[in-house]
């Protein structure tokens, strides 16, 4: 069923992993998705894997650090099909080590891309959703902050920030623009390979391996908060493994 009546989606990091799987399960539900990443050899595989399968899609190569690039995203959406009905905020990173090992790198890099990007995507997307009295965030966080662990704490301080922002903004809105946050636990991608603490990585990696769902499951999600009427916003969604803690 071509559920999603050619809503035009927007979507960060999606050149692998969750991001990957939401672009092509959108695009198999009559959506029609713009897939943003810094990898545009893998971007443009996956463009033309949903064309190849019927769908529609396009790409633009961009840094979620860069606001301008957010912009392009964007407007990409518009200058292809018109319009743009969601932006998922997607990409994300994470480095977990304890706070008093003084990662500051680490640090900069999750607030670069976890919250700066986030807001770089809504502020890129606000414009347009308002010229149109219509639109859709979707923020995909995580179950860390749900669940304070050592080793997590500014990963979660990132994505607990997001949370805290996307309510503010649930509370402002006039219910033209709404917004969810889905917050996925272990799911099954390369999301483990950029961590630089070696014990968190193989911690996190096994995990994964043990108990981790596919990602699919979150591209479930997206659709589902997005495939609701126009008076309906559904604003959190915890997704995870059922058997993780």
């Amino acid at each position: 069923m071509r559920i999603l009546k050619e809503k035009v989606v927007a979507i960060t990091g999606a050149s692998s992993g969750m991001g990957k799987a939401i672009a092509i399960e959108l695009a198999q539900n009559g959506a029609k998705v713009i897939l943003g990443a810094r990898r545009a050899e893998q971007l443009q595989q996956i463009v033309e894997e949903i064309m190849s399968n019927g769908g529609e899609a396009a790409s633009a190569q961009i840094n979620v650090k860069n606001k301008s690039d957010l912009v392009r995203l964007c407007n990409t959406a518009v200058e292809q099909y018109g319009k743009l009905d969601v932006i998922v905020n997607n990409a994300g990173v994470s480095q977990l080590s304890r706070i008093d090992e003084l990662d500051m790198d680490g640090w900069e890099e999750m607030i670069d891309i976890n919250l700066r990007g986030v807001l770089y995507g809504m502020a890129a997307a606000i414009p347009i959703f308002k010229q149109q009295q219509s639109g859709h965030i979707v923020n995909i966080i995580s179950t860390s902050g749900l669940k304070v662990v050592p080793m997590q704490g500014v990963y979660a301080g990132t994505k607990n920030a997001i949370r805290t922002i996307g309510e503010a903004f649930r509370q402002e809105s006039d219910g033209n623009i709404r917004i969810t946050g889905i917050s996925p636990g272990f799911v099954k991608t390369d999301f483990a390979d950029n961590i630089k603490n070696k014990e968190m990585k193989t911690a996190i990696q096994k995990g994964m391996q043990q108990i981790a769902i596919n990602p699919i499951a979150i591209a479930n999600a997206v659709i589902y908060a997005i495939s609701q009427p126009d008076d309906v916003e559904i604003g959190d969604i915890v997704i995870r493994p059922s058997k993780q803690n």
